[in-house]
């Protein structure tokens, strides 16, 4: 946390409220919590948890579901190119010190290589549940409630700080909604070809 930049005035105190609300959460014990948490953050790497209800709300749900399904896959392929060659190519911010807030080791994840700003978990699992939403209404509460503790995962894992995840939860709510307007035209170009 030592080697991030200090910023001044506004940032300065957005900084410090960041990383104390970091600290505050490696200081909680939840030992009942921790397993759990760590298995869920495991299975959202490389998006495994929204490709595997995609698959079956495509499996379940007839041409509604395929559509919505594929609407999910979709802004999650937006939003990790938004966060992954965007944003987190334009601030570089570093990863936390987990040894310096004491993250417990139980709870900990490998440290991925990039930078920390924003969460890419977080944009993808937003933008997974508000593709889907888009479609299916109903399975926006669900999917953005999973969206939600995959996005806090981040946090308590030790790997991200809880503003990366608020970016990304929102540059995934974006994607989300761009998506399935893409989906739709391309569509229907390729409709019309036909």
């Amino acid at each position: 946390m030592d080697d991030e930049p200090k910023p001044s005035g506004v940032l300065a105190e957005l900084h410090d409220l960041d990383t104390a609300i970091y600290q505050a959460v490696a200081a909680t014990p939840t030992p009942k919590l921790d397993a759990a948490l760590h298995g869920l953050t495991g299975f959202a790497d490389n998006s495994k948890l929204w490709f595997v209800t995609a698959a079956a709300i495509a499996a379940v749900g007839g041409r509604t579901g395929r559509r919505a399904a594929l609407n999910g896959v979709a802004a999650i392929g937006l939003a990790s190119l938004v966060t992954n060659q965007g944003f987190k190519r334009a601030h570089r911010r570093p990863r936390p010190d987990r040894e310096v807030a004491a993250v417990p080791q139980m709870r900990r994840v490998p440290m991925p290589t990039s930078t920390s700003f924003p969460s890419g978990h977080s944009a993808s699992a937003f933008a997974f549940a508000e593709g889907v939403a888009h479609t299916v209404p109903w399975l926006g509460i669900p999917l953005r409630l999973a969206a939600t503790t995959v996005a806090y995962t981040r946090v308590h894992a030790g790997v991200h700080y809880p503003g990366d995840v608020v970016a990304g939860s929102l540059i995934g709510l974006a994607c989300g909604q761009i998506a399935p307007h893409v989906v739709d035209r391309v569509a229907d170009r390729v409709a019309a070809d036909t």
